[in-house]
């Protein structure tokens, strides 16, 4: 009978504190399961919070340190992200150069080729980014009869007049920077797609 007590009592015990340990209060938290899953570090690319102890209360970190603990002590300049190495250039994955012509420089982007090139798949891909990205204004054939572009007005038909001729670094520019009603794309799509959008206006769009 006593065993039986004691069990209970445990049992008890084992269960208030549970209950107790999911409470939470200020700045307590309260136990977390699998904290490390939701509970990412922070790490700031050009900062660093070198205390060790900085967020110990909150901390259920394997290395030990405190939740807000962020330092690179591999890093000897104080910063989780190196800078890069004086006078160079950041590319692409496939070697690209950022594009540094200015809003304004319609004239010296007619001067600038496609460098991607031109195959099948190049088109096939170009075909997809333009209904996603495009289709939506210019129409699925560019005659300035999509959805969107009923609503606003005043879109490009990439098929009529002075559109025909347009160089390629023309209409990469005008995707990049906008022109007019169309706004700027340059942060959505990356280079290499905007050349394929490019090359299947030129290559499929204008040639229907």
């Amino acid at each position: 009978m006593n065993i039986t007590k004691s069990i209970y009592s445990i049992a008890i015990f084992g269960f208030s504190l549970g209950l107790a340990s999911c409470g939470a209060s200020g700045d307590y938290p309260g136990t977390e399961y699998a904290p490390q899953m939701y509970h990412s570090v922070a790490y700031e690319p050009l900062s660093q919070i070198r205390n060790e102890e900085e967020g110990m209360w909150l901390s259920n970190r394997e290395d030990g340190k405190g939740e807000f603990y962020n330092s690179n002590p591999y890093n000897p300049f104080g910063m989780n992200m190196r800078e890069p190495a004086p006078n160079t250039v950041p590319r692409s994955k496939n070697g690209y150069l950022p594009y540094r012509l200015r809003v304004a420089d319609l004239e010296g982007a007619a001067n600038v080729n496609n460098p991607v090139e031109l195959t099948d798949q190049v088109l096939a891909e170009g075909r997809q980014l333009y209904i996603q990205y495009c289709a939506a204004c210019h129409g699925p054939s560019g005659e300035a009869d999509g959805k969107v572009g009923d609503v606003i007005g005043g879109v490009a038909n990439l098929k009529g007049g002075a559109y025909i001729d347009l160089p390629e670094g023309h209409i990469f520019h005008v995707i990049t920077h906008g022109k007019g009603r169309m706004g700027a794309h340059g942060s959505q799509i990356s280079i290499e797609r905007r050349w394929k959008i490019v090359h299947y206006v030129k290559q499929e769009i204008q040639k229907q």
